[in-house]
């Protein structure tokens, strides 16, 4: 088995395949311990390789993870995008390609400043760079936070440390957990060095296992009840002129017929016309949603015209009835809602020149919704996946509200991945969270992540639940990651001034 730890090709395909082992671990699969067996396997991988050669290693277990873990940008690309199926494959594998160039940097580094002999620091600082990875990874142009490892934990032993340092903090157990694993074996020799490494495996699996039904957040008032209507329309109907008032019907008429409720919810651009357009329709809808004394929560985009004259347009959700305001999106999808070198790239091909694929960033500085008296923290589609982004917003708020439309996924793997980080959110935060789709999963979610109703879908319905709102923070919305950010840089300071003496001396 030297070949793992050795340079060429043999070692790079294992690369790639344990970086195609990690997407078991999550949605829909959920086969945690793989993304433990992944992690050693790259780990062990990079032990004897030179800095270009750790880049290649790590740019192949990259490739294997989004290439597996994303392949539901096919069906958009295929489907909704007009691209043939040859096109479609090679932009899909262009786009592995290229996101994988985030596993690459991180292997050099570790190889160049960071490897040392293993032992219990070395794994930790592992753990540390792979934190470092995937922080790194959903900030850099805006972002691409999907696959990180802590999903794999949502019903593991390691979910009870979400509320303590967020998915990252997860993350970062199960790639030191991982190393130490490797290197356990080496330590036989070194009694104090195996004790202190064992010891340091049990801290972090019974810290996690210990506090999986730990509540830090507290009930802020009685439940509500609460109604989401999932149209499941089509989504090359969506944005059809003809079909506009069919979808407006339909809302209006799942809404009439639905049972009496304090919180009555519609997806992502369920008005699939502007605001302004349809001031008359969510003049009726306010006046209905009034007289049950309920608050309906719906997307809509919003067109806004400034002193100059010139027009922006937002992904928003606005609130009619009990409860108001009115949140344009922040976090954007790219291709979807904004085409980078849109100058370039637009005519190209059907993809690039979605519907509504030219909205504007919300301002930062937004208030939260407000329902029934209480505060509510919005999140439209794409925004539920970033950790930080969606940790300041709930830090403010009651209740979670995430709305999407996954029909662009059509039946892959997408959506389900997309469901299990909004329930990462809702663990994090301790706060329980509505997710209204237009295609599904519609679905409540308690505060420790788990589904508690849920619709099929693909199916047209209204699903009824109940939900508190919550008041308290738990450590993670109260610090942050800081506390893991400033360790994780100790980590990584230590472990290049250690390799630097040793170099020197």
């Amino acid at each position: 088995m030297n070949w793992i730890t050795r340079p060429g090709w043999p070692g790079n395909l294992l690369a790639l395949a344990a970086g195609a082992l990690t997407p078991l671990s999550m949605a829909p699969f959920d086969y945690w311990p793989l993304a433990l067996l992944s992690l050693g396997l790259l780990y062990l991988g990079l032990r004897e390789l030179t800095p270009k050669q750790a880049a290649w290693r790590g740019w192949s277990y990259g490739f294997g993870l989004f290439g597996a873990g994303t392949s539901w940008i096919y069906v958009s690309i295929n489907v909704y995008g007009g691209a043939s199926p040859l096109l479609a494959g090679l932009l899909m594998l262009l786009f592995s390609a290229a996101v994988a160039l985030f596993l690459a940097l991180p292997a050099w580094l570790w190889s160049r400043w960071l490897r040392n002999t293993p032992g219990v620091g070395n794994a930790l600082v592992f753990g540390a760079l792979w934190v470092a990875q995937e922080a790194f990874r959903g900030w850099f142009l805006t972002g691409f936070p999907w696959l990180y490892a802590g999903y794999s934990q949502l019903n593991g032993p390691l979910a009870g440390l979400a509320p303590l340092g967020g998915v990252w903090l997860i993350g970062f157990v199960l790639a030191g957990s991982a190393a130490l694993l490797v290197n356990l074996p080496s330590l036989r020799q070194q009694p104090r060095a195996l004790s202190s490494g064992l010891l340091l495996l049990a801290l972090f699996w019974g810290s996690g296992l210990s506090l999986g039904q730990h509540s830090w957040t507290q009930p802020a008032g009685p439940a509500l009840s609460v109604a989401m209507v999932q149209g499941n329309v089509a989504q090359n109907m969506k944005w059809d002129p003809a079909q506009l008032n069919a979808q407006l019907a339909l809302y209006r008429d799942l809404s009439i017929s639905a049972k009496r409720v304090d919180l009555l919810v519609w997806p992502e651009t369920a008005v699939p016309v502007l605001k302004e357009q349809a001031s008359g329709y969510l003049d009726a809808m306010h006046s209905f949603a009034n007289s049950r004394n309920s608050a309906l929560i719906t997307g809509v985009p919003v067109r806004e015209v400034d002193a100059s004259g010139d027009k922006r347009f937002y992904n928003a959700i606005t609130v009619v009835g009990a409860g108001q305001g009115t949140y344009f999106k922040q976090k954007l999808v790219p291709f979807g809602e904004y085409v980078p070198l849109q100058e370039l790239l637009r005519g190209l091909i059907a993809f690039f020149d979605l519907p509504m694929s030219d909205f504007a960033r919300g301002p930062a500085d937004q208030p939260l919704l407000q329902a029934k008296g209480y505060q509510i923290a919005p999140y439209i589609c794409y925004e539920v996946v970033y950790p930080e982004f969606a940790a300041g917003l709930a830090a403010q708020s009651n209740l979670l509200l995430t709305v999407s439309n996954d029909a662009w996924f059509g039946h892959s793997i997408g959506p389900l991945q997309h469901l299990q980080m909004a329930q990462m959110r809702a663990l994090e935060a301790g706060r329980w969270m509505i997710r209204a789709t237009n295609t599904g999963i519609t679905t409540l979610i308690d505060p420790f992540g788990q589904l508690t109703t849920q619709l099929p879908q693909f199916e047209q319905g209204v699903l009824y639940g109940e939900v508190l709102p919550m008041q308290g923070l738990t450590p993670y919305l109260r610090w942050g990651s800081w506390p893991l950010t400033l360790g994780c840089a100790l980590l990584l300071l230590g472990a290049a001034l250690v390799r630097k003496v040793r170099n020197a001396g």
